[in-house]
């Protein structure tokens, strides 16, 4: 998924107000544009929060839907954020069927992936790993032999590349 011609990451800087989620999703609804990933949180002013879309690029172009999403009124700003110039992470937990035999192995890869156990139970491991979004689908399908029990991962967030000095 990261770095997929057909996805683009887009930073919208919003008004911290009530029911500006609601119009945005309402927008995409009403649009019939999909929404790939979206991750919403407060910035470093209390006045704004940043909105995290992962759209499809290839039903709808990144123009269309950004000149729309321009028309809402809490808008403030939209950043597209290209791969290439841009870090983004995502956070997957899971719960996995963990046998005594199984366990080492999945304790392992929960290492490799730089990921924690978060919860035991008798039969089972609670996992969360952090990371770039394809490494998590690695993770998942490396996972999916000892059988997933349930799986939640957040959407996409993401920043500009910092600037390095020349």
């Amino acid at each position: 998924m990261a770095g997929s011609p057909t996805h683009q990451t887009l930073s919208v800087l919003v008004e911290n107000k009530a029911g500006v989620l609601a119009r945005i999703s309402g927008l995409f609804a009403r649009r019939g544009f999909n929404i790939i990933s979206l991750a919403v949180a407060p910035s470093d002013d209390e006045r704004f929060s940043r909105v995290n879309l992962v759209i499809d690029v290839e039903e709808t172009s990144v123009e269309q839907i950004t000149k729309q999403l321009f028309k809402l009124v809490n808008v403030v700003k939209i950043t597209e954020l290209h791969p290439a110039d841009s870090v983004e992470r995502e956070l997957l937990m899971m719960t996995v069927s963990a046998t005594p035999d199984d366990r080492r192995g999945i304790i392992e890869l929960v290492g490799v992936f730089d990921g924690k156990i978060v919860d035991v139970g008798a039969t089972v491991l609670s996992v969360m790993v952090a990371g770039d979004p394809d490494r998590l689908d690695d993770f998942e399908d490396l996972m999916r032999p000892y059988g997933i029990i349930e799986i939640q991962r957040t959407g996409r967030v993401a920043l500009p590349k910092a600037r390095k000095a020349s």
